[in-house]
């Protein structure tokens, strides 16, 4: 199994209703420097929709607040649907962790599904031009960083993760890269939800220096539908990255998805904290 199907190999939870609970963990093969990778965890609330018995359509948008530091170990995760519409759902989604003998909210996720039509379509994004491919761009080397990274396959055109952390700022903090799981694995929604929080914090691309940083709120808008990311399948994504704003110890950071035929398959948002 992939480690990504592991980390998200949820169960129903003994615990109250267990139409809308489910147990998960975390998983080693995505361990942070201080606990796991935040993009494992939105896709473990996301997963937690999709197994869902009352599930509507397919995900059109996600935003996950990270409440508290999620610890290694057993996750809780409750999700609800709120309003069911014609095409439309709702959902708020929870992850519980007990720590400290006390048993709390660590994330807290809204959802939107909709079952998708066939309407007009068309993208005002523009996709990088005479990008390289992918095979004529070097892996990103990843010995000696936290677990996550080496589950990903990232070959930076622009804006690489530092090197060398020498405080020599930059006039940006652009990223374009070609990314996708490691070991090879189709591209899904939750194997996209994960993949959109792979952007290296924008701080240390733009000052080259190290900071203590954490995610305090992320969105994923899915462009795309299960067709279209079968179409994907193992293959790489290319992503662009930047920030817009660093200011009073935050700052944001957007990012998009585009398949290798230039369909634009996510959008992203976050918010992150800095400690300068």
């Amino acid at each position: 199994m992939h480690p990504l199907d592991e980390a998200i190999a949820l169960r129903a939870s003994a615990l109250g209703d267990t139409r809308h609970q489910f147990m998960g963990a975390t998983h080693p093969a995505y361990a942070n420097m201080v606990g796991p990778f935040g993009g494992t965890t939105a896709a473990q609330l996301l997963q937690s929709v999709m197994l869902h018995p009352e599930r509507l359509g397919e995900p059109v948008a996600l935003t996950v607040n990270f409440a508290a530091p999620v610890a290694d170990g057993e996750i809780r995760f409750v999700a609800r649907p709120v309003r069911t519409n014609r095409s439309t759902q709702h959902w708020i989604i929870d992850a519980h962790q007990a720590q400290n003998d006390t048993e709390g909210v660590v994330a807290t996720a809204t959802a939107v599904f909709a079952v998708r039509r066939e309407t007009w379509s068309d993208v005002e994004a523009v996709m990088p031009a005479n990008v390289p491919v992918p095979e004529a761009v070097p892996r990103m080397p990843v010995k000696g960083m936290p677990a996550w990274p080496q589950r990903y396959d990232m070959r930076f055109v622009e804006g690489a993760f530092p090197a060398v952390f020498d405080e020599q700022e930059q006039a940006h903090s652009r990223s374009i890269l070609w990314v996708r799981d490691e070991p090879e694995r189709a591209l899904d929604f939750v194997s996209l939800a994960a993949i959109s929080d792979s952007f290296f914090p924008r701080i240390y691309i733009r000052r080259r220096r190290r900071a203590l940083i954490g995610t305090v709120s992320m969105t994923t808008y899915f462009h795309a539908d299960s067709a279209l990311l079968a179409q994907v399948g193992t293959r790489h994504v290319l992503g662009v990255a930047k920030a817009l704003n660093y200011r009073h110890g935050y700052f944001d950071q957007t990012g998009e998805l585009w398949s290798p035929e230039a369909q634009l398959l996510a959008s992203t948002h976050q918010l992150v904290y800095f400690k300068d």
